[in-house]
């Protein structure tokens, strides 16, 4: 069988009217705000929504302290990196004046050897 097809302006009049009715009915039927079985789930709602909060503050508070850690392990480096510039520096500044101090030594033992090569020739002559 075929369904017939209502085109008429009271009809689809009544169709607009029928579907406002079944929607109201509906609206009707609903639970009211002050249900207990809304009020469960309205506090089972906001019960997910605290430990959703928690969650995030919690790894909030995780990432932070690895930032702090982070931070203290790249000023620790940084600062064991220029102990060891530092270090180093000195190092060759000390071996930079033993070594003009050996150069010194040196000069003046050969000035010494020149002198008395020179008072000996003065000696003998």
């Amino acid at each position: 069988m075929k369904k017939q097809v209502r085109t008429t302006f009271t009809d689809r009049r009544q169709d607009a009217m029928d579907a406002k009715k079944k929607l109201l009915e509906k609206m009707k039927a609903a639970p009211k705000a002050d249900d207990p079985e809304m009020i469960a789930r309205r506090a089972e709602r906001e019960a997910i929504a605290r430990a959703r909060e928690e969650r995030r503050a919690e790894r909030e508070r995780l990432k932070a302290e690895e930032q702090a850690r982070k931070a203290e392990e790249d000023a620790a480096a940084a600062e064991a990196a220029y102990a060891l510039a530092n270090a180093e520096a000195i190092a060759r500044e000390a071996e930079e004046k033993a070594r003009a101090a050996r150069a010194i030594a040196d000069m003046a033992a050969m000035k010494e050897k020149r002198d008395k090569r020179y008072a000996a020739r003065k000696a003998r002559g």
